[in-house]
C-alpha cells in the first residue's frame, strides 16, 4: 500500500432487534433466533475490523441504524467511532457515508455484517487493492456484495441498484466501467441471508 494512503473502514448495521433483524432467517430460527445469530456475526465481523485496522493503522467506525450512540458503545465498546446512517434506500444510506468521509486523500472500505468468512486477510487484499484501482468490490456468492472500496464518493454506484437482488454486484461493476473507474475484485465469499445459508461452516467456527 502507498504508505500516504488514508484508509477509512466503515461497517455497515443494524441494532440486532428481535423481529426486524435478519427477517428472512426468521422461519427457521424464529425472531429471537434470528436477532441473536444477527448480534454474532456482528460481533464477529467488527473483531475482525478491529483486528485488521490494529494491524493497518486504519480508522474504524460503524454506521448504525435502530439503536442510539449509547447503546452501541454499551455494545461494542469504546474506540470505535459510531455514526447514524441516514435516511432513504441502502444505496441512498451507503453513499452518504461514503461522503461522510470524502477528504482529500481518504479511501475507505464498507462491508457489512452478514458474511463470516470475513477476515483481516481479506480486508488487506481490498485495502491493498485501492492503491492501484478506483474501484474493489468483494462478491458475494448469492449475487451481492459483502464489500465495496473507493477511493472517491460516485453516487453513479449507488443509484438505479436493485438492492437485494442476484445482479448487485455485477450492475455495480457495470456502473463503474460506465464512469471509467477501474474495478479490483476480491474472492467471492457467502453471505448468510436465507436459511439454506445455516449450513455455512464459516458461521459455526465463528461461534
Amino acid at each position: 500500500m502507498n504508505v500516504s494512503q488514508q484508509v477509512h473502514l466503515v461497517v455497515f448495521m443494524r441494532w440486532p432487534e428481535a423481529g426486524r433483524s435478519k427477517t428472512r432467517l426468521i422461519p427457521a430460527l424464529g425472531a429471537e433466533g434470528a436477532a441473536a445469530l444477527h448480534k454474532q456475526m456482528a460481533e464477529h465481523t467488527v473483531a475482525v475490523a478491529r483486528e485488521f485496522c490494529q494491524k493497518q493503522d486504519v480508522h474504524l467506525s460503524v454506521c448504525f441504524t435502530g439503536a442510539t450512540t449509547k447503546s452501541m458503545q454499551s455494545w461494542l465498546g469504546r474506540g470505535i467511532a459510531f455514526e447514524l446512517q441516514c435516511e432513504g434506500n441502502l444505496g441512498e444510506r451507503l453513499h452518504h457515508a461514503c461522503e461522510q468521509h470524502c477528504e482529500s486523500g481518504v479511501s475507505f472500505l464498507i462491508i457489512g455484517t452478514d458474511c463470516p468468512e470475513l477476515s483481516p486477510a481479506i480486508l488487506a487484499q481490498a485495502n491493498a487493492a485501492l492503491a492501484s484501482h478506483d474501484v474493489v468490490l468483494g462478491p458475494a456468492a448469492d449475487g451481492g456484495y459483502y464489500l465495496i472500496g473507493l477511493k472517491q464518493p460516485c453516487a453513479a454506484l449507488f443509484t438505479g441498484i436493485a438492492w437485494g437482488e442476484s445482479r448487485v454486484c455485477h450492475d455495480t461493476e457495470v456502473a463503474a466501467a460506465a464512469e471509467g473507474l477501474c474495478v479490483a475484485k476480491l474472492p467471492v465469499l457467502s453471505d448468510v441471508d436465507r436459511p439454506e445459508d445455516l449450513e455455512l461452516p464459516a458461521l459455526h467456527s465463528a461461534e
